[in-house]
């Protein structure tokens, strides 16, 4: 599902990624762990289509079997609307508008018939625990169920490739255990995950694999049970001297 490899990011004179090397199988539920500022967000957006990386020569970015380095804009925004679904640290719910609406717009957008997508949308916020909650507006709602109703607007549109930024960002702790769970849930639904955490504990817990992120470089690639029993990862990641 992702083969990259050589991304580089510069902003300025900051090189914030510096030669990655990263790749997820169809079916995977892939986690990148790391300290604040280590190049988590910037990479997932990098791979989520979302950011470009510094030009190389040797740089090279296959998302679900295209190069899309070689893509057009139009042509990259088309792929990402049809492939990949998002959840930013920031959720991004249009204020105005209920639950329902919220989960339709991606839908809506891509001139779905109403009654098919409210009925997608009804089956998402269902299965998300959300269903009290559909005419209820985001402001109603709290941190947590903020956080499933924009994981139901990512999963609207079938994507193959779900990508997620800090889900446990902000979460009371009792909520982060069952966010987690919810993505496992997703992941053994059949999508493709790749999830982007600062909470190492959760993020491998329910990854199949896990890379270590340290300022812009890959530091250990390992399954996550492997990592999880990693001295430096448990030293510097999971509390455990």
């Amino acid at each position: 599902m992702i083969q990259a490899r050589s991304i580089h990011k510069y902003f300025g004179d900051l090189h914030v990624l510096k030669g990655v090397d990263i790749s997820v199988d169809a079916g995977e539920l892939v986690s990148i762990v790391g300290a604040s500022g280590a190049g988590k967000t910037t990479l997932l957006q990098i791979l989520g289509t979302l950011d470009t990386a510094s030009p190389q020569q040797d740089t090279e970015i296959i998302i679900d079997q295209t190069d899309i380095l070689a893509l057009s804009d139009n042509a990259l925004a088309a792929f990402r609307n049809q492939n990949l679904g998002f959840i930013f640290q920031f959720h991004q719910l249009l204020p105005e508008f209920t639950a329902l609406e919220n989960v339709c717009l991606p839908a809506f957008i891509a001139n779905v018939p109403k009654k098919e997508a409210e009925g997608r949308a009804t089956e998402l916020l269902d299965f998300l625990g959300l269903q009290d909650r559909i005419h209820h507006k985001p402001n109603a709602l709290s941190g947590g169920e903020q956080q499933m109703l924009a994981t139901a607007r990512a999963l609207m549109a079938h994507p193959r490739l779900l990508l997620l930024d800090e889900p446990s960002m902000g979460l009371a702790p009792v909520l982060v255990e069952s966010t987690f769970e919810t993505i496992q849930a997703i992941n053994d639904e059949g999508t493709t995950i790749l999830l982007v955490e600062q909470n190492a504990t959760m993020a491998l817990s329910v990854a199949d694999r896990g890379y270590v992120l340290q300022t812009g470089e890959i530091v250990l690639s390992d399954t996550a049970e492997n990592l999880k029993q990693n001295a430096m990862v448990q030293k510097a990641y999971l509390g455990i001297e």
